[in-house]
Order: structure tokens, then sequence, then C-alpha cells
């Protein structure tokens, strides 16, 4: 149905596998993703990697290599004292022997079967999954990277922006239509990508803080009528945490109105389907790791009108926008 919101997989299917690898980005595709997520930091040589974060301890096995115990240390990332071992203390040569893990095993022990089976991927291996995807299935599958700790990485030397710009133009996604959005929680590194590409980028909010950059006071002044136009500026759309959309309690605010006001895509994050994540009123009796009515969730969003969605289980985002589709009161 033209106008449905997209399904992004968020770290692949990563409520299923281990994130940010092939096997949580092929199954995702498997399971009817439109984009995948890649979540992108830089190795010591500059070559871009899909973590979550820089600091890989919870990700990888890296603490079982005594090759590498000398690397661990401790840095200040946006602020935040972090201890563990870095992406950008590594060549890619080296990371890449190491495995990934589970990084939620007490929700998610089923993923654990998994651990040591995947490498942590590049970006341009994750293109090539991509095209080779769409060529197999006939359906185009997008990527939908994230430039992490963008000011950080540029004051050591590794800026993230010319690199994720030359990866795209290899690829040929340099076009305005191309299958691509770019995320980011800062403001300046958007700006700055802006001049570097037609790719539409995303402006990434938090329920609280605000971007590390300095860019804007807060998320929440971001997020208001004002904040928004700013944004209109440069991006293409928000992707704000889906509780500035619905919070915990109480009424639907009116940010997706707000934002569609300002000319603004909204993909909110992120639909987990375990009740430690759900809101409220979408959990099932049983502990945090019981899975509740996630669809139902989704589908309250898709309701709302947001134009697609982050979720670790890309299978059940495709399946509630297909029963919204099919709805007569969401028929266009």
């Amino acid at each position: 149905m033209a106008g449905s919101p997209i399904v992004i997989a968020h770290r692949g299917a990563s409520g299923e596998r281990p994130e940010h690898t092939l096997l949580a980005y092929q199954l995702a595709i498997e399971q009817g993703a439109d984009f995948i997520e890649p979540d992108l930091v830089p190795t010591s040589d500059g070559v871009l990697v899909a973590r979550h974060e820089n600091e890989i301890s919870g990700t990888t096995d890296v603490a079982a290599h005594p090759e590498f115990a000398s690397r661990k240390t401790s840095k200040q990332i946006d602020g935040a004292a972090v201890t563990g071992w870095f992406t950008e203390d590594f060549t890619l040569a080296e990371l890449k022997t190491l495995r990934a893990k589970e990084r939620l095993p007490q929700l998610r022990p089923g993923n654990m079967r998994y651990d040591g089976q995947a490498e942590i991927p590049t970006l341009d291996e994750i293109i090539a999954l991509a095209k080779q995807a769409s060529r197999a299935t006939g359906r185009t599958i997008g990527i939908y990277p994230e430039t992490k700790h963008p000011s950080y990485f540029a004051a050591i030397g590794l800026p993230l922006e010319e690199r994720l710009i030359a990866a795209l133009h290899s690829a040929g996604w340099d076009r305005a239509d191309a299958p691509v959005f770019i995320q980011s929680f800062e403001v300046a590194n958007l700006k700055k990508l802006k001049s570097m590409t037609r790719v539409p980028l995303i402006q990434l909010m938090s329920a609280s803080g605000g971007p590390a950059d300095g860019a804007e006071p807060s998320y929440a002044a971001m997020a208001m009528p004002a904040g928004l136009a700013r944004i209109a500026g440069y991006a293409a759309g928000i992707g704000p945490e889906r509780t500035m959309i619905l919070p915990a309690s109480g009424p639907a605010t009116s940010l997706v109105a707000d934002a569609h006001a300002a000319g603004l895509k909204v993909h909110p994050w992120t639909f987990r389907a375990e009740n430690f994540f759900l809101l409220p009123a979408y959990r099932t009796a049983g502990g945090p790791a019981e899975q509740g009515r996630l669809a139902e969730e989704i589908a309250y969003f898709i309701g709302l009108g947001v134009d697609g969605f982050f979720s670790d289980y890309p299978y059940i985002g495709v399946t509630a926008r297909a029963s919204a589709s099919a709805s007569p009161a969401h028929r266009k």
C-alpha cells in the first residue's frame, strides 16, 4: 500500500540473532525488513564497522583474547567515563579475529547459541549484502546507518562523514532517491552531511538529554514546533524515542502531527517484544524476558501516522503493517 510505513531492522533482527552481525541482517531481510540498520564506528585504520558502541566488551569475545588484554582502557565518550576495549584501538584485521556475542543474554538467552558464529561486519560488507538480497528477492533492501559519537571521532582524527559518503558513492547510493537514510543524535555532523550528500538525513532524538555536540539545549526543545522547523532546514525527518510520541502513561503527544506540519518524516525507535521494553499497556503476564503484545503497540503507532519504525523483531513489524494496511480504517 502506498504510504505504508517502512520497517527498519534495528541492528538487524537483533531480537533473534546477536546484533550488528550478518546473521542478524540476513534474517531481517528474510523477514521482510525494508532497511537494515548499521551503527557505524571506525577502526584504527579508518574502516567503518557495525557496532552499537565503540566499546565492544559487551558485544564481542574480546575479553577472552589474552593478546588484547593490554588494550583495555578508560576513556571519556560524550562526557561519560567508559572502560573496556574500543574499536578505534584495533585494526580491521585485529577486529576480524573477534566474534560477536549476544548483548542481552538475560533477556534473550536463546540468542546465545549464536555466540562465536559471526564476525564484526564492515559497512562495505553490509552494503554488499543489501545489494545481493535486493537482486535475489526483487525488492529493494536499503541501509539506515547511524554515525555514532561523530564529535568524539572527529576529535581523535577519525571523522565518520567522509568515510561514510565515500562508501555510499562507491555503491552508487549518493542520490536523493537512494535506498539510504543517514541518522545521528548530533546536529553539526548532520549539517555537514547535508553539504556532502543528497541522501535524506534523520535527526535522532531521545526522551531525555540533548545532542552531545551542544548544538541544541535539549531534545525536548527540538521536539517543539520551532525546533522542528530548524531541523527541517537540514534533515528529512526525525527519529524520536517512541515515548516522545506515546508516554508510558497518558495520551499521545502531538509530535507526529507537529513534525508532519514541518515537512518531516517520523521514524520512532525502538519496538521490542520483551515486557522489559514494552510500554505498560502492551505487557503480558510473566517476567521481563517474556514477550508481550508488540504487534499491538506497533499498530497503535501506525495509527498515529508514523512513516516508519525501528524494531528488533522485523517480522512482527511487517505483520503489524500488513494488518494495518488490510484494516478499512487504514486504507487510502
